[in-house]
């Protein structure tokens, strides 16, 4: 019985460290590159596929700021990030999110 008690510890420690490893991040966009962002997507650096739009049915304008979220419970600190204009654009970059909470786009 003390043993399965050991084992069964042992477990829900590696679930609660697997759980605290994993983030959802807020991210503070700003744009200041003259052109309406209509999409954002990103994906951890060693992922092959980008993950959904963050910016849903929003747009983020020239001169604004919004928070996105990064929700995919990754534990990935290196993303790439696209970001796609309205005049159908595309940019893309590699970004911290352990270290930086934030990113301008020029």
């Amino acid at each position: 019985m003390t043993l399965l008690r050991v084992a069964m510890s042992s477990v829900a420690v590696l679930v609660t460290a697997s759980a605290a490893m994993t983030q959802d991040v807020a991210y503070e966009l700003t744009n200041v590159s003259g052109f309406t962002v209509m999409e954002v997507f990103t994906s951890p650096a060693n992922a092959g596929d980008w993950g959904d739009d963050i910016l849903g049915a929003n747009v983020l304008e020239s001169g604004t700021t919004s928070t996105v979220y990064i929700m995919d419970n990754s534990d990935q600190c290196e993303y790439d990030i696209l970001f796609v204009f309205n005049d159908c654009v595309e940019m893309s970059d590699q970004i911290d999110i352990c270290d930086l909470a934030s990113y301008t786009i020029e």
